[in-house]
């Protein structure tokens, strides 16, 4: 009875009380736990930085949108699983849930299965594709082919994370990552110091964290309560929840996907400057994550909230639900970007000594950093409206908003002004355009969307 009093505790209510608190709840450990997952990342970065070489940490650093631009689609797919389990738990409808999980567990293990395929085929050819310099390609793609080998347990902990925050569980998703992210530090330190394995050392420390947080997160679900417990004797695809996941979260994924390749090409100019420069960056946009988790929890809150309360038919809810997100996650996201530029030369040393490579970390960060928070005025709107059912239109305002539009710029803008900073400016100045579309495309579709009855909002919108 404990044990079960302990699971319900971990539910959150989110159709009933104050708003303010519960959000701010269900926001703090997605904060923590995105900070653990990428700190996967940032700790390969800084022990490869300190203890192997400059081109180490280029390598291993110059993957991060790489793996982005593989992965993103999945993820977006996540989100789709998110929504369409939340509704469910909205409408009450038990049947529906229990489905759900059992299809979202099948689509994560075969997502991850294919990511792998892809990622060991692929990853040198993607390397080559942006210009990966010629001392960084060889450890960059060791890396890449190590890392995906991990990515089916990636995927079990993503998919399953969704799950447990569509019924307001964010706290478990944490703890595991807490027991992960020790396993992937000590790993890290003993591979690369003790037996000097430089790319590859950090590769496998971060695959057995996947493999650790997957084992916990099947651990969780599989003694859970009726209707959320996953049968693994009972696995099936549920082909309407199925579609109705893809139309959500594809739309999600494709956007990502599209921003990561508009990266990918911001990548391949900044590696045409020096491998000092790809270092440089490549620390400098750790704090670009660390600083994007805390939007992203805003934004999953407002999915996970929306999306029950809008199951619900509770549509004054829905309303302030839009406008606590976009108020904590612009506040809270400005306050670290100042805070971290202030300490711009503390920040970049954690990563490197070496001062060419600081010098381009404290560019990135003074001109995109500090204007980070700028970016919550789209992101936070598109998961509202994919909370309502909406997918395809925050997707394709932010693919002409902000990749389209940078990839514009860097080939007509850089050519001409052939500077790191110039390249630079392209970020805020993208975020500042997008969110102005999405956040207007907000509040025009809601009109039609709280006009609509809300016993099956999925079927009604997700075509949208």
């Amino acid at each position: 009875m404990r044990h079960n009093s302990a699971k319900e505790a971990a539910r959150m209510d989110m159709l009933h009380g104050p708003l303010f608190k519960k959000m701010l709840t269900f926001a703090l450990p997605l904060i923590a736990s995105g900070v653990l997952q990428q700190s996967f990342n940032s700790i390969d970065i800084a022990v490869v930085g300190k203890f192997s070489s400059s081109q180490a940490l280029a390598a291993v650093g110059s993957t991060g949108l790489v793996i982005s631009l593989l992965i993103n689609l999945f993820v977006g797919i996540s989100i789709g699983a998110n929504v369409i389990i939340a509704h469910y738990i909205g409408q009450r409808n038990e049947k529906g849930i229990r489905n759900a999980i059992s299809t979202v567990a099948v689509i994560a293990v075969a997502s991850g299965l294919l990511l792998m395929a892809a990622g060991l085929t692929i990853a040198r050819p993607i390397l080559e594709l942006i210009d990966t310099p010629h001392d960084v390609i060889d450890l960059a793609t060791l890396y890449l082919r190590i890392y995906f080998i991990g990515m089916p347990f990636m995927m079990i902990y993503n998919f399953g994370a969704a799950i447990l925050r569509s019924m307001g569980d964010t706290k478990r998703p944490f703890y595991s990552l807490i027991i992960a992210g020790i396993v992937n530090t000590v790993l890290n330190l003993i591979l690369v110091i003790s037996f000097d394995m430089s790319v590859a050392g950090v590769a496998i420390a971060t695959v057995a964290a996947n493999i650790v947080n997957a084992i916990i997160m099947i651990w969780y679900l599989v003694r859970e309560q009726e209707p959320y417990r996953l049968n693994l004797r009972k696995l099936s695809v549920s082909r309407p929840d199925l579609r109705r996941i893809l139309q959500i979260g594809v739309p999600a994924g494709i956007q990502g996907v599209v921003f990561s390749i508009s990266n990918v090409f911001i990548l391949s100019t900044i590696n045409k400057f020096s491998s000092e420069a790809v270092a440089g960056s490549s620390a400098a946009i750790n704090y670009e994550y660390y600083c994007y988790f805390v939007m992203s929890a805003f934004c999953q809150a407002a999915v996970a909230f929306t999306s029950q309360n809008y199951g619900a038919g509770l549509i004054d809810r829905c309303k302030r639900i839009f406008r606590l997100s976009m108020t904590m996650s612009m506040l809270s996201c400005a306050v670290l970007n100042i805070l971290m530029v202030w300490q711009r030369e503390l920040c970049a040393s954690v990563f490197t000594s070496s001062p060419e490579v600081m010098e381009y970390a404290a560019i990135r960060l003074r001109y995109v950093l500090l204007f980070q928070w700028i970016a919550c005025s789209y992101e936070i709107s598109g998961a509202s409206l994919r909370g309502l059912g909406y997918s395809m239109t925050p997707t394709m305002f932010t693919i002409f908003g902000t990749c389209l539009f940078r990839l514009l710029w860097i080939y007509t803008v850089c050519p001409i002004y052939n500077s790191f900073e110039v390249l630079m400016y392209v970020y805020p100045i993208s975020w500042i355009i997008t969110g102005v579309a999405v956040a207007g495309a907000y509040y025009v579709i809601r009109r039609k969307a709280f006009a609509i009855p809300t016993e099956q909002p999925t079927l009604q919108t997700a075509n949208q």
